[in-house]
Formats: C-alpha cells, sequence, structure tokens
C-alpha cells in the first residue's frame, strides 16, 4: 500500500475487484482502509452521491481496459473480454453489496406477540400484531421518518428541530416527540395521543391537531376526519368520547348522515334523493342542533326536530 500506483484510489479498487474473482487474500492495511470508507459512507453518502461516486468510478476504470484493434493477437482480444466481464460481474456484486449495507431500508415485522423496536434516536416502536414498519438507512436525518403498516405505538424522542414523521396508509403523522397509537383496519384509520401534541395529515380534509386524550379517526370512510376527546369518568372508570371536529370534502350525504348519527346518538329522515349528494363542510366546536341547521343550509332544505329525531325536508 506504500507504493505510488496505489496512492491511485481506482487502482486500489480494482486490484480489489480482482483479487475477489481470484479469492486472493486482502491484507490487513486493505482491510484496514476499507474499515475507515465504510464508517465515512455511513455518515456521509445518500443515494445521490452514491450514484455521483459510481459514476466516476465507472469512469476511472475506463483507462483499466486496453481497447482491441483488428490486428491485436486473439490471446489479447480474449484477455480484454475476461478482465471485462470480471470487472462488470464485480461490479454488480459490489453495487448490491453497497445497495444492502447502506441504502436498502430496514425492515422490522411482528408476528403473533408485539414486538419492540430500537430507533437510533432513542423513540421507541412496539408492532402490534401483524405490524410492519420500514425505516430508510438515514435515519436519523433532519427530519425522522418511517413507514407504518398496521397497527403500532410509538414513544418518540423528543426533538424540538427534527420532526417525527410517520407515514402510514394514506395518512401521516407528525410529531417533535410524544407517546401515540396508530391503527389501521381495513378502512379504519385512527391516531390516538397519550401525551404531547400531533398533527395527522390526511388527503382532502384540514390537518388535525391533538392533544393528550384525543383520536383522530376517519370513521372508515374517505375524505373525512374528526376529533374525538376521550374523558375517564372518575366515578365509573369509564371512558367517554365527545366529538370536538368533523370535517367532510365530497362526501356522500348517506355516510355524513350516519357518521352524525352515530357520534350524536341521534335520528336523522331525510328525502331519498339527497343520500348521494355529495358534501363537503367543516364542523368545528358546534352542537348537534348547530351541525344539523348548517348540513340543512347546504342540501337547501328545512329541518325540523322533535325528541332527538331531526327530519329534513323541502
Amino acid at each position: 500500500m506504500k507504493s505510488q500506483k496505489n496512492k491511485n484510489t481506482a487502482a486500489f479498487v480494482f486490484k480489489l475487484w480482482q483479487r475477489e474473482v481470484s479469492e486472493g487474500e486482502i491484507s490487513e492495511k486493505e482491510k484496514e482502509i476499507l474499515s475507515q470508507w465504510e464508517i465515512q459512507t455511513e455518515k456521509d453518502l445518500d443515494r445521490i452521491h452514491m450514484k455521483e461516486s459510481k459514476e466516476r468510478v465507472l469512469s476511472a476504470l475506463e483507462m483499466y481496459f486496453i481497447k482491441p484493434v483488428q490486428t491485436a493477437p486473439l490471446y489479447s482480444l480474449k484477455k480484454y473480454v475476461y478482465t471485462a466481464a470480471a470487472a462488470i460481474i464485480l461490479l454488480l456484486s459490489l453495487g448490491g453489496i453497497l445497495y444492502t449495507a447502506f441504502f436498502r431500508p430496514d425492515t422490522y415485522t411482528s408476528g403473533s406477540e408485539n414486538r419492540k423496536v430500537y430507533l437510533a434516536d432513542g423513540s421507541v416502536v412496539t408492532l402490534l400484531n401483524g405490524a410492519e414498519l420500514t425505516v430508510d438507512k438515514s435515519f436519523p436525518a433532519s427530519t425522522r421518518i418511517v413507514y407504518l403498516k398496521g397497527d403500532a405505538i410509538f414513544s418518540v424522542a423528543k426533538s424540538k428541530s427534527h420532526p417525527f414523521i410517520v407515514h402510514a396508509d394514506g395518512f401521516s403523522t407528525k410529531v417533535l416527540g410524544t407517546v401515540f397509537k396508530i391503527s389501521q383496519s381495513g378502512n379504519d384509520k385512527s391516531v390516538q395521543l397519550y401525551e404531547g401534541k400531533v398533527a395527522v395529515s390526511y388527503a382532502g380534509v384540514p390537518v388535525s391537531y391533538l392533544k393528550p386524550n384525543q383520536k383522530w379517526t376517519n370513521f372508515g370512510i374517505a375524505h373525512t376526519a374528526a376529533v374525538i376527546s376521550l374523558i375517564t369518568e372518575k366515578k365509573l372508570g369509564k371512558q367517554k368520547a365527545e366529538l370536538l371536529s368533523l370535517s367532510f370534502n365530497d362526501v356522500s350525504f348517506k355516510e355524513v348522515a350516519d357518521v352524525m348519527q352515530n357520534n350524536y346518538k341521534i335520528r336523522i329522515v331525510y328525502p331519498k334523493e339527497t343520500a348521494e349528494k355529495r358534501i363537503t363542510a367543516d364542523f368545528t366546536g358546534g352542537t348537534a342542533d348547530e351541525n344539523m341547521e348548517a348540513l340543512a343550509f347546504i342540501l337547501g332544505l328545512e329541518v325540523h326536530k322533535e325528541d332527538h329525531i331531526y327530519t329534513l325536508k323541502k
């Protein structure tokens, strides 16, 4: 490694490739250099740098292949072909090894039992039955991003400057440091917050901001979002749910009516022809009476109330 020739990085890499094919031993000095490269690569490389580095290595290796001419002896041509083939095989092998070591995301799954995953930033994810968590090699970066399939409980290490984002099926949850649970069952999506603050983003509806003991859900309906307060009654020890906000974006009136009936414990009677009308509305902080008045106005109907029954008429 002290010779002038081996001070050239491309030559050093090329010789390592040849040695790999011939199954020759790598010296202790070469192992030391490779170890230093690996440590540095883990810190600095990303996909863009990797692409640029590969292009530079390929360009530098061109000088080692003697282009054959028509007058060249047959054995020289064969030597060139074998050398080129060996280099290509090594390049592909090295590329696969580098991708696996430095770029392919880490995937964690849970079977019939829960599994705890300890992330590099100190966060802990408890994967519930059948869940899957994917974490990029770059984690943690300026923004801590993970991908979740199924249900999991997150205990996120606090960081004011590095947000933690969980991308789930069609929605995402952004936090700075907190404890929360994400549930996904078919079309039903929910985020329940235990401590801290989170922001839940879902296509077509406003971002929802949760406080402790609050839950975000879509009730299994696309373009629907609600925030529910979960209060535990001290005497009975039961959890009471109170609807705080409700948003719809181009949702059929039938689905809107079903959500309102289930959450307000009311019954809504309406003309059949209104069932498939599309509703876009944002109900925040209103009572059942106020929200039903607003809904009737959107439909161009009159509302009449008797006990817990709301009747919509032309």
